[in-house]
């Protein structure tokens, strides 16, 4: 079995590189910095039945991000799991405010470079009729999230594509669901406090304080979920955004046939009679 990782060093990607690698998993670490994917290459146990590839690749760069697609990934035999981990914030503050290059890198790293890479990987997952690609949601991809558009812009965009896919690719057993992953101590709220409430608002600076205690991280949730999506044990689950914190995700297999007629789980229009409101629809 291969998994592929990107923003494999990170604490979230230390976490399920580890923790896939410890489950049986061949793995392809894909980040931009050589030096600290053979450092987590070379902190993995060392098993003579697996095998642990690097892949250098900047997820800014949308050039590099498709030759790496062709030379590296796009040739491999087999490929079971692609977990779509890396992001970026880029410019947080006002919306009007926010510096357009920065926008179109987050939405190269955010957006972009997963769509890519799940194309890249789909036809290995066709063949072999089997396949699960995970996409990390974030913060504000299903509500707004102040100072933060840009992030939030892209982090739905990942949803609706996720759910796209995952129909078109349902008939070819591959199954596409994404992680609203919680709190979690990582760059990206180190970010967030380095900015400070005047910029990324007071609730957001102590949110990301929280996800730094012990109590507060969500991080050995994500994996466990990460793990149970790669697993036959979730088939059949597939376009759904499933909180590793709240959602009941455990005994959803004995729930299939009604969690696949639903909506539930998925990003969609709130309408005027879902809230009792029936003035407002014709």
């Amino acid at each position: 079995m291969l998994a592929i990782i990107t923003g494999a060093y990170g604490g979230l990607g230390t976490a399920l590189s580890k923790s896939f690698w410890e489950a049986g998993y061949d793995l392809m670490l894909v980040g931009r910095n050589k030096s600290k994917l053979e450092l987590l290459k070379d902190s993995l146990q060392i098993n003579a039945r697996q095998e642990c590839q690097i892949g250098v690749c900047d997820l800014e760069q949308g050039a590099m991000v498709q030759d790496f697609l062709a030379t590296q990934i796009s040739t491999l035999d087999r490929i079971d799991v692609l977990i779509n981990n890396a992001a970026i914030h880029g410019d947080i503050g006002l919306s009007w405010e926010t510096d357009l290059v920065e926008l179109h890198n987050v939405l190269q790293v955010n957006f972009l470079a997963p769509v890519a890479f799940c194309q890249a990987v789909m036809p290995a997952m066709i063949r072999a009729n089997r396949g699960s690609i995970i996409n990390l949601s974030g913060g504000g991809a299903t509500s707004p999230r102040p100072m933060f558009s840009g992030y939030a812009s892209s982090k739905v965009a990942l949803l609706r594509f996720s759910e796209t896919i995952a129909e078109e690719a349902d008939s070819y057993g591959v199954k596409v669901n994404c992680i609203s992953p919680g709190l979690m101590p990582t760059k990206l709220l180190t970010d967030v406090i380095e900015k400070g409430a005047g910029i990324a608002g007071v609730k957001e600076v102590e949110t990301a304080k929280k996800a730094f205690s012990q109590a507060g991280s969500s991080t050995n949730k994500v994996v466990a979920l990460a793990l149970f999506l790669a697993s036959g044990d979730s088939n059949g689950i597939t376009g759904k955004t499933i909180s590793a914190v709240w959602d009941n995700w455990e005994i959803w297999p004995n729930n299939i046939a009604e969690l696949s007629s639903t909506d539930a789980y998925t990003l969609r229009r709130i309408a005027g009679r879902d809230r009792d409101m029936s003035w407002g629809d014709k």
